[in-house]
């Protein structure tokens, strides 16, 4: 007799959130399931979840969902960037014409605190617009793939931090800095000061790797232009790995 095969769990990660949840599953998964990380690629020296791991894209939402048909996939957890707007749409539209479940898996966004001075804009091009008025020295924080509305501002200056070199048009005036969160608020203070910086950008992303730099932003009394997250496409959303877990073992038969 042929053995049943096993479900399979996809979990769409890149983030923090994603390996917490692979690490959760990997010594008791939901119904014996085997658990499936993907990864976009677009980072050369990823951190590796837990467990299984695939590295590439599916070929749009057509591709997933093959991809899930051809795998026997019970359920997929979107946990990717809270700006990977595409990847999420994507799901949405691939498990919908697989019937899969989906779980939207997205940390909480960033809360404005007294002391903040936070400018919220809806895009990279609206921060590019905005940042002539509010500063001269930016600390630019939104990662390698959206520096390009920022090219034309010539008669400012930019400190980038990334995990990898931009390949996207930049800024004339820019000063690279590569390093991997988390960070120290004293180390952010430090590098705010030794830079002179006066405006920081940030996405909403989230989470305790990165906010460092808000309570230092805070501290030296910093303008922040926050650009706001996309509007999450999936039905169902949940703000931690626990509770990610807690859906797979009702969704996925034990």
């Amino acid at each position: 007799m042929a053995e049943r095969r096993r479900p399979v769990v996809l979990i769409l990660g890149g983030t923090s959130d994603a390996r917490q949840l692979a690490a959760r599953l990997a010594a008791d998964p939901p119904g014996g399931a085997r658990v499936v990380s993907s990864l976009a690629g677009r980072t050369k020296a990823p951190v590796l979840p837990q467990g299984e791991t695939r590295v590439g894209g599916f070929g749009g939402a057509a591709g997933l969902a093959a991809w899930l048909r051809e795998h026997g996939a019970a359920a997929v957890v979107d946990a990717t960037h809270p700006f990977a707007a595409r990847i999420s749409a994507n799901a949405v539209a691939a498990c919908a014409e697989a019937g899969v479940p989906l779980l939207r898996l997205q940390r909480p966004g960033w809360t404005e605190r007294d002391g903040d001075d936070w400018r919220r804009v809806g895009s990279a091009a609206e921060a590019a617009d905005l940042l002539p008025s509010v500063g001269r020295r930016v600390f630019l924080t939104t990662g390698r793939m959206e520096t390009a509305p920022y090219a034309g501002l010539d008669d400012l200056w930019f400190l980038l931090r990334s995990v990898e070199p931009p390949e996207d048009a930049a800024p004339r005036n820019l000063e690279l800095l590569l390093a991997r969160g988390p960070f120290t608020v004293a180390n952010e203070i430090a590098l705010m000061r030794g830079h002179a910086v006066d405006v920081m950008v940030t996405k909403d992303s989230g989470g305790g790797q990165t906010a460092a730099k808000l309570d230092a932003a805070r501290e030296l009394r910093l303008p922040v232009v926050v650009i706001t997250r996309p509007a999450v496409p999936a039905e169902v959303c949940v703000a931690s790995a626990a509770e990610a877990e807690r859906w797979l073992a009702h969704v996925v038969a034990r």
